[in-house]
This record gives structure tokens, sequence and C-alpha cells, in this order.
């Protein structure tokens, strides 16, 4: 169920998007008509329509989200409350301004909030937070705890770096595709990538073998 919930903002953005640009004209009407007032300019173009309406729809979800966790008692994690602020805050940004580049970096700063917490974590607190999650599931030597840290915070500050070099570099149409399916794969082949690295460290004989070599 949690990961229906991380993922489903994603998925009604990309749906929404790809909507949207099926029916540009009505959305473009709906948005200038119910909207025009926080827009500036006062109205959205056509050609803006699709990741506007997005935009919005992220939006909404991200508050019904936060919502539906507190009404049902759930804890709320941080990284779930910068999402949701982030979606919030550059959404509306995106409206009030008229300029679809605020959204745009919103992946980008979760990525690199979450590498930077952990950066954070292991130059001042001394804690390595791949090991604080980890941990408790797999023994592990603390140089391979190390290496998983620096691992996670490297992709995520070079997926970061990606989001915002599709973003200002290609198409909308590009950016959405990338954002939804790009980074997801991304993150499943580094995920691919880290169990394979885990196993034969967590296997001493695998580990010794390595080492002659």
């Amino acid at each position: 169920m949690k990961l229906l919930l991380d993922f489903l903002p994603i998925l009604l953005f990309f749906l929404a998007y790809h909507w949207g640009g099926s029916h540009k004209e009505a959305t473009a009407a709906f948005l200038t008509q119910h909207f025009g007032a926080y827009i500036s300019g006062g109205a959205i173009k056509p050609d803006q329509a699709p990741v506007f309406l997005a935009t919005l729809v992220v939006m909404v979800a991200a508050i019904a989200q936060i919502s539906y966790m507190k009404a049902r008692g759930h804890k709320i994690d941080k990284m779930l409350w910068v999402s949701s602020g982030l979606a919030v805050g550059l959404g509306a940004l995106t409206f009030w301004l008229n300029n679809d580049a605020f959204i745009k970096w919103k992946p980008t700063l979760i990525y690199w909030a979450m590498g930077g917490s952990m950066l954070f974590a292991w130059l001042f607190a001394r804690k390595n937070l791949i090991r604080a999650v980890m941990g408790e599931q797999i023994q592990l030597p603390e140089q391979t705890w190390s290496r998983l840290n620096l691992m996670w915070m490297s992709f995520l500050i070079l997926l970061g770096a990606a989001n915002l070099y599709v973003a200002f570099h290609y198409s909308n149409d590009t950016w959405v595709n990338f954002k939804t399916f790009g980074i997801i794969g991304a993150m499943l082949v580094f995920t691919v990538i880290q169990g394979v690295y885990i196993s034969r460290a967590a296997d001493p004989e695998a580990e010794a073998q390595a080492g002659v070599k």
C-alpha cells in the first residue's frame, strides 16, 4: 500500500499530462476559467495546458495523500512532507508566475534533499543512513556500508542532475516520459546492482574469491 501511495503522484502526473495533451484547447479553457485569477497574464495557452493540468493534479494528490495518512493515523515520514511541500509550493509558483520551470525542479530537489541529508548525517553526525535503514535486516562489513552510503549519495545527486538536463534541454513530452519511466527504470537498475553487491559482500566465500582475483 505504501509503495502505491509513493508512486501514485508520479502516475497521476503522467496520466493528467497526456490527457491534457489530447485535449489542449478544452484543458486551457478550463484552467483559464477556474484559475485565471491566480495566473500571471490571466490565461493558459493550449501548448502550456498539459503540464499545468498535471501540476494541478499532483498538487491535489499531494494534499490528499497527506490528509489520508493523517486520517488513518499513519506516521508521515520527513521525505513525504518534503515531497508534498515541494509539490504544493512549486506548483503554486508554476501557476502564479505562469512558468513551468518551477515544477520541473521538484524531482531534482527531492533527490538532492535525500542525498544531502545522507551527506550531512555522515559528515556531522557520523551516521550512515543506509545502515540505519537496512542494518537490522542484513549484516555487512563496515566498509561495505560506507560504500553503499556513497553509492546512494552519488546516485541521487546524478539522478537530480539528469532530471534538470532533460527538463531544460528537451521537450515537455520527453521530460514527462523520462520523469515517469526513465527515473523509475534507473532506480530499478540501481537497486538490482546494489542487491548483487550486497549479496557478494554478505557471502564470505564470494568476497574472498573476489579478493584473490
